[in-house]
């Protein structure tokens, strides 16, 4: 592929242009001390429409752009499953979570398990988050992204990981969460403009130049296969990097998707995840935080548009490619001119930096807020607490930045990678979660055996029943995972609430028709989508 002087001077202005807005929002007064409120919370000052935004720009990077567009490849539209369910998702936690995490005003997810249960269950939950976040999450983005700059630009993948690190840590580490929610507002403006910008070329130029419409219907007569969003045991046969076929049932489980495990991957992740409900903590009011998870949940109703259908698109056409996850960067070359190259590069650099900048960020606050002063010095001073996050920031960074090849260099579709891995965690914590939230009997010590057995439970699974699809098998160990907190629970409290017990009577729940209206907005759309791809 070649990437002209032209590419490269569009994606230059868009790297300094980032690197500057993230260094000037960042800026303090002569004297102005930042504070741990200001670095890890944007000092709970953001509008809504900065938090819809960041969550889309921190949630869509490297992963969805190219490991998605590769499962689009493999499997087709049913992938998009993971977007549109995530929409119907964020009004959950906006209804249900928000209105407890703002009420009892804190900085992280483990910080919320102490004030339900108790400070073993915390520091648990904070190791098992740091270690996800840097051997998952952060390497996952760092080697997609580079595998795509490799293809697109023809850099070498050290380089691409090392340049990536480096992009992400010049604004973010100085500046804290809202350099991050601010440069995320221009990011998402740009990785979707540019995505669809790619979308509506592929197409295009699929129908003959006929338009976008002609090429879509043309795209759906060909591989109509692709279009199916419910999956049935044997329907959908590809072949894998390896050159061995499989039945993408076993990546969604037909109606278990609708009715099982996607809940728990869904509801974990946006619900309970560090990095994605941060920028909720940061909110004015929960008025700004629903608001804000609404136009998000919009946002994710449009994705798939721009990260599955390049993959549908490259799959009709043959792609001579050599891995799945190599489809997005294929496209790129094949369908987008000078200087429209450079600006769909910039809106995957976009994704990839601000969704690195995220974690790195929420990874700080973790081990900062968590580890260092719960821990090691309760009465560190607010500077300190800033500097030991920067700190974290950079060793995280470096840390995933040196495993990214070794853990991914091998996978065939990365979107899978980090989802099934997650999922070893994701259904105990989960349940941890929701039992605390809405269970008043839940004990601190069944939380904490559940959290526990999590993994063990998860490693069981895949082994006694490894015919049962990773997401089925998510399922019902959240299913275990509750049961076990109420039989521990109840044999620890002979039936009585924990002292710890939220009220959510004393819970002030508000109320907003804009919110209210927004919702069933979702829900509709969500509805028509399937009912036209069933």
């Amino acid at each position: 592929m070649q990437f002209t002087g032209l590419d490269y001077l569009v994606f230059t202005i868009y790297a300094l242009g980032i690197v500057a807005l993230g260094l000037w929002v960042s800026r303090r007064k002569e004297g102005q001390e930042r504070t741990s409120t200001d670095y890890f919370l944007a000092g709970k000052s953001l509008p809504f429409w900065a938090i819809g935004a960041s969550l889309i720009a921190s949630n869509i990077s490297a992963e969805q752009f190219i490991g998605m567009s590769g499962s689009g490849f493999r499997v087709g539209l049913a992938i998009a499953t993971y977007e549109w369910m995530a929409a119907v998702t964020l009004l959950v936690i906006a209804w249900f979570f928000l209105p407890i995490y703002l009420e009892k005003g804190i900085f992280t997810m483990p910080q919320f398990l102490e004030k339900r249960y108790d400070s073993r269950v915390r520091t648990l939950l904070a190791v098992f988050w740091l270690l996800v976040y840097v051997f998952v999450n952060l390497t996952s983005v760092l080697y997609l992204g580079a595998l795509a700059l490799n293809g697109i630009m023809g850099i070498s993948l050290t380089t691409g990981i090392i340049g990536l690190a480096l992009f992400a840590m010049i604004y973010s580490v100085y500046g804290g969460l809202q350099a991050v929610a601010w440069t995320d507002v221009v990011q998402v403006i740009v990785l979707i403009g540019g995505g669809l910008l790619t979308t509506w070329l592929a197409l295009d130029a699929y129908g003959g130049d006929a338009g976008v419409i002609a090429g879509f219907s043309q795209l759906f007569t060909d591989v109509g296969d692709r279009f199916n969003m419910i999956l049935f045991e044997g329907e959908l046969m590809y072949t894998d990097d390896a050159g061995l076929t499989q039945d993408a049932y076993d990546l969604l489980p037909g109606l278990g998707v609708l009715l099982g495990g996607m809940w728990v991957a869904n509801l974990f992740y946006w619900g309970c995840n560090q990095y994605i409900i941060q920028r909720a903590l940061a909110a004015k009011s929960l008025k700004e935080a629903r608001r804000g998870l609404a136009f998000a949940g919009y946002l994710k109703l449009l994705l798939p548009l721009i990260v599955v259908i390049p993959g549908i698109v490259a799959y009709a056409l043959d792609a001579p490619i050599d891995k799945a996850d190599q489809a997005y960067p294929w496209l790129l070359g094949t369908y987008l001119g000078p200087g429209l190259t450079g600006l769909a590069v910039a809106a995957l650099a976009a994704a990839i930096v601000s969704s690195l900048a995220s974690m790195m960020n929420s990874t700080s606050t973790i081990f900062t807020m968590d580890i260092y002063k719960s821990i090691l010095h309760v009465d560190a001073p607010e500077h300190r607490l800033v500097q030991v996050g920067r700190t974290v920031s950079v060793v995280a960074i470096v840390v995933a930045a040196a495993a990214a090849y070794p853990l991914l260099g091998q996978i065939d579709q990365a979107f899978q990678y980090i989802q099934e891995y997650t999922g070893f965690i994701s259904p105990g914590v989960l349940a941890v979660f929701m039992m605390g939230l809405f269970y008043k009997k839940a004990s601190a010590n069944a939380a904490l055996w559940t959290a526990i057995l999590s993994i063990p439970l998860s490693t069981a699974m895949k082994f006694l029943t490894p015919d049962v699809p990773f997401l089925s098998r998510m399922g019902w160990v959240f299913v275990i995972s509750v049961v076990l907190i109420v039989v521990l629970s109840r044999m620890e409290n002979k039936g009585k609430d924990s002292e710890k017990a939220i009220n959510l009577g004393g819970i002030r729940m508000g109320g907003d028709p804009i919110f209210t209206l927004a919702s069933f907005g979702i829900l509709g759309i969500t509805a028509a989508l399937y009912a036209m791809f069933w």
